[in-house]
């Protein structure tokens, strides 16, 4: 008798600690949905458009400097460098948004290189800009 309600026992907790399982991960999920979901919210109210006025080709070396920076991506992280240009922390204040980084970008290239498709020459060059 005491051997069956041990079973029993286990079985029922067995049960309860799947459906403990479940939920956990149902609330993960759903949490980590809702985050995103509230990310984008947040950024679609606070993104602020940024527009360079870049010529064919050096857009096309702004687009190829990204990419051999950083893939492209807004988030890629080296150290202190941040961003799709791989730029120093401290020229983006704190604003990692993608119009600061595309602004940021356009003014320190503007500044040290003239032009993006001069910058493009110093990458080949050098391997960095």
């Amino acid at each position: 008798m005491l051997i069956k309600h041990e079973t029993k026992g286990i079985i029922y907790f067995m049960k309860l600690k799947k459906i403990i399982i479940a939920l956990m991960t149902a609330l993960t999920f759903y949490g980590t949905m809702n985050v995103a979901a509230s990310t984008e919210i947040a950024e679609a109210k606070t993104t602020k458009v940024y527009k360079s006025h870049l010529s064919k080709a050096n857009q096309k070396a702004k687009n190829w400097i990204a990419y051999h920076e950083s893939r492209g991506s807004y988030h890629a992280r080296n150290g202190r460098y941040i961003g799709r240009y791989q730029l120093s922390a401290s020229y983006l204040h704190g604003n990692y948004s993608k119009a600061n980084q595309e602004k940021t970008a356009d003014h320190y290239v503007h500044a040290r290189y003239g032009s993006w498709v001069n910058a493009k020459h110093h990458w080949k060059a050098y391997g960095w800009y």
